[in-house]
């Protein structure tokens, strides 16, 4: 799995989502996009992260670019975790962790937190990848990468 730099093309996916839908990524070309990698639904520090951008939804619509949030569960546990907490950002399921392994962010049996931000052209404009996973973007961070991706 080789990692994925800034300026190049962002793998493509198709995952089974909240709500309902499929989620592809050739569905956002034009916009930019947020793919938030979470390790898992329910666990402190990803129950963190998708509260504060439910607390903070105004202000997330805001940022320019639909965010995403792809961990390893499955829908029903998705389906759970964003009903019980009322969260505001679609949660695909990235059961085989082969969106995770494109995007080189699986370490052993876990997938990394990362934040990438993809272009309207597709390619990658912004790339953070915890080593630890103790902390999370939070809006703030995402509008400043957001920004960044020109």
């Amino acid at each position: 799995m080789a990692k994925l730099d800034v300026g190049d093309a962002a793998p493509q996916f198709e995952l089974p989502g909240t709500g309902g839908r499929t989620y592809r990524l050739s569905d956002y070309r034009g916009r930019k996009v947020v793919l938030a990698f979470y390790p898992g639904d329910f666990t402190a520090v990803c129950t963190k992260q998708f509260c504060s951008y439910r607390d903070e939804g105004e202000r997330l619509d805001g940022i320019g670019a639909e965010v995403l949030g792809i961990s390893p569960q499955g829908v029903d546990s998705h389906e759970r975790f964003a009903e019980e907490k009322k969260l505001n950002v679609p949660l695909l399921a990235d059961e085989d962790k082969a969106v995770a392994k494109a995007y080189g962010v699986v370490a052993g049996p876990l997938v990394r937190r990362a934040i990438f931000v993809i272009d309207e052209e597709g390619r990658i404009g912004y790339r953070k990848v915890s080593l630890a996973g103790l902390t999370y973007e939070s809006v703030a961070d995402l509008e400043r990468a957001v920004a960044e991706v020109d």
